[in-house]
């Protein structure tokens, strides 16, 4: 469940005509999620300013990352919760990499641009899973290995992030890229040969989400903010709950988290390709249907979405933590839906204080090393 410089910062965006219409801008210059994956403009552009738009869709969807993640140790036994996860899931990270995708349209292999996509999102995803696998290893499993080829819990959206990222000019140069992506990923669900490394099931498997947001224009986030798309938002969501409600004792949870193949999950081959377009078509109508509610002016949340990267790359240690220490275990009643909805506050409120520009900060020399020694002079220029 994907949820630059560093991959989820600075949406900056040029002035809309009206506040309510905010004007997106050039592909890449802005950026887990998580969550939305987007790339720091030029520092010799002061006129343009943030999108506060995309900043709320950022926000809002790292929330939901963190809150599905805490949901996970409280809800065996709770139908609702495990339908809740079901219908987060399908679409959270899809959000997020559509964004990302819209974000990297200009990506082109340019030196400057390949400098931003190490330290923004090569140079994270080595200190972050290091510091996972650490923690892992001596917070609960004593020898688990280091090792930077296969990602763990969530550095693998970095390590997917790169290389879809990298694979921009063959997607922008292609015919009819999203049918490629989409005829990749189902080769994938029905592959259980391809291994760990990067975690490959969901770079491809995700990859058309990608493709898709590489295909996005301006205009196509003006059709979701209309009227007429948020009228369908909430019933749209109703159904995928109650469907979901039907659906959770008898669906695999393995098909929303997009990291294995069908016949890992028991289900034959063919069953990976039906699923792989189900959901796409899934996630597709409920990313939209969320893009159409996000607000469109200043609130009070908009800052937070330029630290979406910390949100989403610390709150893992959150819980993570929280499960390694019992918590859960010794508190059997988080189960009840009084415990989920505590669960729920806690996750959100957490997440949010992550996302503060102080935390924002203190994590600028990982999120946004300077390496500039590590670079030829001339290698910032387009």
């Amino acid at each position: 469940m994907s949820h630059a410089p560093n991959a989820f910062q600075r949406a900056t965006l040029p002035p809309a005509t009206r506040e309510s219409e905010p004007r997106p801008q050039a592909p890449e210059t802005a950026g887990g999620g998580l969550a939305a994956a987007q790339e720091r403009p030029p520092r010799a552009a002061p006129t343009k300013r943030r999108d506060a738009y995309f900043d709320n869709a950022k926000y809002l969807a790292i929330v939901l990352v963190a809150v599905a993640h805490s949901w996970v140790p409280v809800m065996d036994g709770s139908r609702a919760a495990r339908a809740l996860y079901m219908v987060t899931y399908t679409f959270h990270m899809p959000a997020f990499i559509i964004i990302s995708g819209y974000f990297s349209r200009s990506f082109d292999m340019s030196p400057a641009k390949v400098k931003r996509l190490v330290t923004g999102v090569a140079v994270p995803y080595v200190v972050f899973e290091t510091a996972y696998s650490l923690f892992r290893r001596y917070a609960d499993q004593p020898g688990a290995p280091i090792s930077l080829t296969e990602p763990w819990y969530l550095t693998w959206f970095l390590a997917a992030l790169f290389v879809w990222r990298l694979t921009t000019p063959l997607w922008r140069n292609l015919r009819h890229p999203l049918a490629v992506s989409l005829v990749i990923a189902c080769l994938a669900s029905l592959a259980p040969g391809i291994g760990n490394d990067l975690d490959l099931p969901r770079v491809f498997q995700f990859l058309p989400f990608f493709v898709l947001g590489l295909q996005l224009k301006p205009e196509h986030f003006q059709l979701v903010r209309r009227r007429e798309v948020r009228r369908l938002a909430l019933p749209l969501f109703a159904v995928a709950v109650l469907f979901a409600y039907w659906a959770a004792p008898r669906m695999e949870l393995g098909w929303f988290l997009r990291d294995s193949a069908a016949q890992d999950m028991g289900a034959p081959w063919w069953a990976g390709a039906v699923m792989t377009l189900a959901l796409f078509g899934c996630a597709t109508l409920l990313t939209a249907a969320f893009l159409s509610l996000v607000p469109r002016r200043h609130t009070w949340f908009t800052v937070l979405g330029a630290g979406t990267i910390c949100g989403y790359l610390l709150h893992g240690f959150m819980v993570k933590g929280a499960t390694y220490s019992g918590l859960f275990d010794r508190n059997e009643w988080l189960i009840s839906p009084i415990g989920l909805v505590l669960v729920t506050v806690v996750a959100s409120a957490g997440v949010t204080l992550l996302c503060t520009p102080p935390v924002q900060r203190a994590l600028r020399c990982v999120t946004e090393p300077d390496m500039n020694w590590a670079f030829r002079r001339d290698s910032g220029k387009l």
